[in-house]
């Protein structure tokens, strides 16, 4: 159904235009600002008649709030980088459908829905977030030992009723740019929690991505990340066709709590701060697929990381790291195939690094399967190589592996350093290994570890 467009001049105009009693399409003809955050009534839509000239700015507070069938377009919309500059306002049982397209943003865009709402289908498509610092809210998820910052996007369903729901479908979203990172989370979709409050996520595909949780060294319970999916969450699509960067402690590049049944990374996947992991699994991802490198640079930063949940299959194009404590692939949890096509380096020794709420002293091993992990196949198209000192490159400590295909050499480059250890009862076969330690050991069998076939082992 057709609304009628009302063309806005100036803030008297907005005024007045929100004060009709039937939904219009309020056009923005010119850049506005104003003093006070405004509200959307239901069924109103907010436009502008040219993205690049017609900008509302909000001076003191937070911008746009959304009640339900709202629609904004094709603006730029500008509040100052703590607040919101878009916002639900929720309390209606059902807010119909909210859609957000042709976007530049400063200030947060936050669609947050709490009890009393049941249900939100949101559609958001060419969003960018230029600038953002969302660390003030206290709607955080709380699970292993953390909270987690919400983001320049923020999609939550903060209703634990069992039957409320978002369906939302994000796509081509941006957020900061390079050297110059949202503050929190990049883009954070959330559930209630494991029971409740659910989101169904259709898609959420995204350009680059860099954001900044700017805690301080040495925090142990909360974390951030440049793409957070978290529980009460279930993915069908979750695509990126630009590079994630995060740049501080305990900022995660790709998390998840929740479901996704594809995840594919089509540019680098980054991060520069300590503790940051390139792709960390909580919960079950079906296939996941890294095309281009996974790269950490900070302290106890891990390339890939299997703490609980499940991925079925991991394809990684190469996976780098340059800290101390900042393990390639680590597994404790069972999983399918893993496969990293190019190799895994590790550059790093001994350092600190967080591990479920918890900052403790790990070796910057290539490929590590923990007690309870499980990894049905590895498969390796180049080298397993670390280079720091008191390392093991390939480790199999308490957990098991079914079949491994490592086409290049298991190398331990560091003084002390072992290239290969079955123990505490792990288990591997090690068919075709070629491993070499120029100053360690090349295989060490220690504490009840078994390897299962030496077929063709060299070491």
């Amino acid at each position: 159904m057709s609304i009628r467009t009302t063309p806005i001049e100036s803030l008297a105009d907005l005024s007045k235009a929100l004060a009709q009693p039937e939904p219009c399409n309020l056009q923005l003809q010119t850049s506005v600002l104003s003093p006070y955050s405004i509200a959307l009534p239901p069924g109103f839509v907010l436009t502008g008649r040219d993205k690049d000239s017609c900008i509302l700015s909000f001076s003191n507070g937070d911008g746009v709030g959304l009640t339900a069938n709202n629609r904004v377009e094709n603006l730029t919309v500008m509040t100052t980088p703590a607040a919101r500059a878009i916002h639900a306002q929720t309390g209606l049982a059902d807010m119909g459908r909210i859609a957000l397209n042709a976007l530049n943003v400063t200030g947060q865009v936050s669609i947050i829905v709490r009890g009393g709402t049941k249900s939100l289908d949101l559609a958001v498509d060419k969003l960018h977030v230029a600038a953002c610092d969302c660390r003030r809210y206290s709607e955080q998820p709380q699970k292993y030992g953390v909270n987690v910052y919400q983001g320049a996007l923020t999609v939550y369903n903060f209703n634990g009723d069992s039957d409320s729901q978002i369906r939302a479908s994000l796509t081509n979203i941006t957020a900061g740019s390079r050297n110059a990172p949202v503050i929190g989370s990049g883009v954070f979709v959330s559930g209630f929690g494991d029971n409740g409050g659910w989101v169904e996520l259709e898609k959420l595909t995204t350009g680059a991505v860099y954001s900044n949780g700017m805690l301080p060294y040495g925090t142990a319970d909360i974390i951030t990340a440049g793409i957070f999916i978290v529980y009460g969450v279930r993915a069908k699509l979750v695509e990126h066709f630009g590079e994630i960067v995060t740049y501080g402690v305990n900022d995660m590049v790709l998390d998840t709590w929740g479901e996704v049944e594809s995840w594919m990374a089509h540019a680098p996947v980054v991060s520069y701060g300590p503790s940051g992991i390139g792709f960390v699994n909580f919960g079950t991802v079906d296939k996941f697929v890294a095309e281009k490198e996974v790269v950490t640079h900070g302290l106890g930063a891990r390339g890939f990381n299997q703490y609980d949940g499940t991925v079925r299959s991991a394809r990684f194009h190469s996976i780098e790291t340059f800290g101390d404590g900042s393990i390639g692939v680590q597994v404790s949890k069972p999983v399918g195939t893993i496969t990293v096509e190019q190799g895994i380096t590790t550059r790093g020794s001994l350092g600190n690094t967080l591990v479920k709420g918890v900052n403790m002293r790990l070796p910057a091993e290539a490929f590590s399967v923990k007690p309870g992990g499980l990894v049905e196949r590895l498969e390796v198209g180049g080298d397993l190589t670390t280079h720091g000192a008191n390392v093991t490159t390939y480790a199999v400590e308490g957990g098991k592996v079914d079949a491994v295909d490592i086409k290049g050499r298991v190398l331990a480059n560091g003084d002390q350093s072992d290239a290969v250890l079955v123990g505490k009862g792990g288990s591997t076969p090690l068919t075709n290994v070629r491993a070499l330690a120029k100053s360690g050991k090349n295989l060490v069998v220690a504490d009840g570890g078994q390897v299962t076939d030496r077929s063709g082992l060299s070491a």
